[in-house]
């Protein structure tokens, strides 16, 4: 058994980046290994058969692999910007069911073969409600970031990039900020950093606040 934490990822994963964010806030030390979703590690699936980034194996065994359980059990251990304060159960729940719902049926719409352009307008109205949040206050649950938006900007990116001249020219200017400033936080540039597929035998990679670093 690891004496560190693992922490099965995927890169460019919304749920992934959203944990391993608050791990980074957190100060966890893990072990991070980057998985090729074409070719899933055995020892992921063994901890996790549902086969879904991220999963995070402690040191004692235990699995977690929803991405919000990965962020409260994390900041529950330590929360230098009290994030905890933006659980905000209602905004998480609209994010993870109805918009993410539309945000799938819009990006991968031959997978589903839905409109994209009836679930983008329903993914809007979404954002259009989060916009709106926005006018009076910097960030989504008051003054300060908290899990409310750590957990919801990288969905909220991924809706942008599908279509960044449309996304630009709509009427949500708050919100195109705040997603800005997220994109712009060194948080972010650090949980973005590039790593090979793990392999068994490959040397172990240390996640940290300081930086990932060979153990």
């Amino acid at each position: 058994m690891s004496v560190l934490p693992i922490l099965y990822s995927f890169r460019r994963c919304p749920y992934a980046m959203r944990a391993r964010m608050a791990l980074w806030i957190s100060g966890t030390q893990c072990e991070l290994r980057e998985v090729k979703l074409a070719s899933k590690p055995a020892e992921m699936l063994v901890a996790s058969p549902k086969g879904t980034v991220p999963v995070l194996v402690l040191s004692d065994g235990t699995v977690i692999d929803e991405s919000l359980s990965i962020m409260r059990w994390a900041l529950g251990r330590n929360d230098p910007e009290n994030w905890l304060a933006g659980n905000d159960a209602a905004l998480l729940e609209l994010l993870d069911g109805p918009f993410k719902h539309h945000l799938d049926r819009y990006k991968y719409f031959t997978r589903h073969d839905s409109d994209p352009l009836e679930h983008r307008a329903a993914a809007q109205a979404i954002l259009v409600e989060l916009d709106a949040r926005l006018i009076s206050q910097p960030f989504l649950c008051g003054g300060t970031r908290s899990m409310a938006d750590m957990a919801s900007f990288p969905f909220v990116r991924q809706f942008a990039n599908h279509d960044k001249e449309w996304f630009l020219a709509q009427s949500i200017p708050h919100l195109r900020n705040w997603l800005e400033r997220h994109l712009a936080s060194p948080i972010f540039a650090a949980i973005m950093a590039k790593y090979a597929p793990w392999k068994p035998g490959n040397a172990p990679v240390k996640f940290q606040s300081s930086g990932a670093v060979p153990v």
